[in-house]
């Protein structure tokens, strides 16, 4: 596989999961970019705009497999990660794998299990291993969680901590559909084409060489320079009190590269890191007023720095190409 044939991959995902998903073309392709990048996805927004749909339709894609999770204040930690039991007929204990023992995991609703049951997901998603009774058990690559929430409804939710938010490599909102593409929507209706349709079209070999292979997309020093510097602008901000980690510009460089391979190129350029800013920086920070973090304004801080800080020029960044 080359850059070339991600680029390919790109486009075909794009068409694939566009013959259920009408009109989120760049939904699909930062969707991707994460899977591409090892990255986690957070799906947020209200009811109906697809969400699920989304997650299920990338999924069905994937030749990976798959494991769809409803949170409910009554799921256990056990319920995800697995159980001990006896077997009468071997007269020994035996290990039941939990849903989490997947390439690809859908935890709809994730913010109506408790916080005890979220803490469960902190070790798999970082470590890609999960410890139970003691012993520690390797998650088979590739491990992506695409999780959803609803940002309005607040009875019977646990919102996520700050360090559950750190672990997702990118927040992205679906956003209502325009006149036309809900014209569309109501046509495919009709015909009752849905996630059912789709066959997987991107093999798990193929993913794990794509995941391999964005690695060796070229990161200029400038360009790193501009990603700390955009990070270091969120911890200083007056309204925050909590900024960007080093893990979320990780999260920024890693993504970047892989944007840029999806993309047909083998280098980052500024457009990039200015494309993913905001679906990878604005869930890590944290307001000093509180209320203040409902609000939304998260996104508009990060457009804001991206605004008033430098950004190197296209000839250093690429090395004159």
């Amino acid at each position: 596989m080359n850059i070339q044939d991600m680029e390919s991959m790109n486009q075909q995902l794009i068409e694939h999961v566009g013959r259920v998903i009408v009109g989120k073309e760049r939904t699909m392709e930062l969707v991707l970019t994460a899977i591409i990048a090892s990255g986690h996805v957070l799906l947020e927004d209200v009811p109906g705009t697809g969400k699920t749909m989304l997650a299920k339709s990338v999924a069905a894609s994937l030749d990976c497999t798959f494991q769809r999770i409803q949170f409910t204040p009554d799921l256990l930690p056990s319920d995800l990660t697995g159980i001990h039991f006896y077997n009468q007929k071997s007269g020994d204990f035996e290990f039941r794998p939990g849903p989490l023992f997947a390439n690809l995991v859908l935890a709809d609703e994730i913010n109506r299990a408790t916080p005890r049951t979220q803490s469960s997901l902190l070790e798999c998603m970082e470590e890609r291993q999960i410890s139970i009774d003691g012993s520690t058990r390797q998650l088979e690559r590739p491990f992506i969680v695409i999780a959803t929430q609803n940002p309005i409804d607040n009875q019977g939710t646990f919102p996520l901590p700050e360090a559950q938010m750190d672990r997702f490599m990118m927040k992205i909102r679906m956003g209502y559909p325009s006149v036309e593409e809900s014209i569309e929507i109501l046509k495919r209706t009709a015909v009752s084409r849905s996630v059912h349709d789709l066959s997987s079209m991107i093999s798990r070999e193929q993913l794990l060489k794509a995941q391999e292979m964005y690695t060796s997309v070229t990161v200029n020093e400038d360009l790193m320079r501009y990603i700390v510097q955009l990070t270091e602008a969120t911890r200083a901000h007056a309204e925050l009190s909590l900024g960007v980690s080093p893990r979320g510009a990780q999260a920024l460089l890693r993504a970047a590269q892989a944007w840029a391979a999806l993309h047909g190129r083998d280098y980052v350029v500024p457009d990039d890191i200015k494309v993913l800013a905001e679906p990878v920086l604005a869930h890590r920070l944290v307001f000093r007023n509180r209320v203040r973090q409902q609000e939304g304004l998260a996104e508009q801080i990060i457009q804001q720095i991206l605004s008033q800080t430098e950004v190197p020029t296209e000839t250093l960044t690429t090395g004159g190409r």
